[in-house]
This record gives C-alpha cells, structure tokens and sequence, in this order.
C-alpha cells in the first residue's frame, strides 16, 4: 500500500498537476492539506475518474484537507478532537485498505509564525491535542500512519541553512520538543528509518531562489505506529514535482507498506 502526503497550496490552482501526477504515481491513499476551498469547491470528480474515494474537510480561502483512496474509506473523522472551538480545518482521519486495513490520519500542523503571538500558543496547544489523541489511538493497536504538513524542522540537519530559521516557529525548542514527545510515544519517522539520507527536503520557499539553490527544509512527516512500522518498506520524497511549472512549495512523500 503506497499511502501519499502532499502540501498542495490550493487544490483548484494546481489540479492539472496534481492530477497529472496522481496519475502517474497511483498512491493507494493519499492525504492533502492546503486546499484552500470549501467541500462543495473541490474537484471531486477529477480524482473519481482515477477511481479514488474522497473524503474532504475543507475551508474557505485558508487550510483545508481531504483524503482520497482506492479502497472506500470508513469511520471518517473531520477536525482533531479536543477542543469544539477550533473552527481550523486541519485534520482528517479514517480507516481504508479492506481487509489490509490501515487507518490514515492526515494533518495540517499550524505554522505558528511569529513566535511570541497567540499564533505560536495555538501550535503549541494543537500538538498537545495531537499528543493526546495519537497516544489513545496507538492503543487500538492498529496499522496507524499519521502524515501530513508537520511544520515542524525536527533537527539541525533538516534545513540546509538552519542558522536562517532560528527565529522561525517551526525550529523553536518547543515545537522541536513537542514533535520528539509525539514520535517517543512509540512512533517511527518513516523517512529516517527507510532512507535517512541528509538534504531529504519536501519545502522549498518561492523567495530567493530557494529551489534553485536547494534551500529546502523537511517538515512533511510520515510518523508510524508499531504494528505499520513492521511493513514500512520504503519513504520516497517527490522532489522532481517542485521543477514543474506553477508547482506547490511542497512536494509529495510517499511511505510504501508491505501488506
């Protein structure tokens, strides 16, 4: 099962791309953030005809996320539990596959910028319900992936100029902290553990050149439970779609499990 995460920075905007490469790749599952529409403006229909079930949580102008799978999806949640009055849409989660049933969470972690704001306590506040909610999940004991755009630079190595993010939320001490308690409740990063190779990048900026130069960081995570980390076959980052035109300042990773 090839199950994809893509920052795609407005569904409507890029759809000939990203269609273009959903099929070429044929993920089984994938997870999209930054869709920047609301449920009856995304394009349905485009990713029914490559034979996808889609499940949207969207919202206008900003946010937005949806899963889409080749296997219908079941017992899906829209929006992270833990708090009624986030209106964000920025969480989405079921169980696809069949009878080789994973349950996908897909995440758009807030960016918290700038630090020192209600913005940052938000990031804060909303890994801390992330927390919560994973560390409940893993006691289901079930294959379990939770993928999306993590906003977070885990380590120095994650940034080919990380002294250039120290002033930034995603490279503070405690959304670095935070992102290490979740994975030490027993997760592993699926990148690091199938491949690892330094300059593993998935954003690159669309100021100063930073593709052409490779000024890349890595905030988009695929964090495992035990029980999918046991098939974790491959993590393969995209980063040829960023060279197209007009592309996302993301790029896909997929995280192949052998069920």
């Amino acid at each position: 099962m090839r199950i994809a995460t893509w920052n795609v920075n407005s569904v409507n905007a890029r759809l000939e791309n990203i269609v273009a490469w959903f099929d070429q790749a044929q993920p089984d599952v994938a997870v999209l953030q930054e869709i920047k529409c609301v449920d009856e403006k995304f394009p349905t229909e485009a990713f029914e005809r490559l034979g996808y079930n889609v499940a949207v949580h969207g919202q206008k102008t900003y946010n937005g996320v949806a899963m889409l799978s080749k296997t219908p999806l079941e017992d899906v949640t829209r929006g992270l539990p833990g708090d009624d009055a986030d209106d964000h849409a920025r969480f989405i989660e079921a169980v696809t596959g069949g009878a080789t049933s994973v349950r996908v969470v897909g995440i758009y972690l807030p960016n918290g910028n700038p630090i020192g704001t209600e913005k940052f306590a938000y990031k804060l506040a909303w890994m801390d319900r992330l927390h919560r909610h994973a560390k409940a999940l893993l006691t289901q004991e079930e294959r379990l992936v939770i993928l999306g755009d993590y906003n977070v630079i885990p380590e120095p190595e994650d940034a080919d100029k990380p002294e250039g993010w120290l002033g930034d939320a995603l490279f503070q001490p405690e959304s670095r902290g935070a992102f290490r308690a979740l994975k030490n409740l027993g997760f592993t990063d699926a990148y690091m553990q199938a491949d690892g190779t330094p300059g593993g990048y998935t954003f690159w900026d669309y100021q100063a050149g930073a593709w052409q130069r490779n000024h890349g960081i890595r905030i988009d995570h695929a964090l495992l439970s035990p029980q999918a980390a046991d098939r974790l076959k491959s993590c393969i980052i995209h980063r040829d779609v960023r060279g197209t035109e007009k592309p996302s300042d993301h790029v896909p990773v997929v995280v192949e499990l052998d069920l």
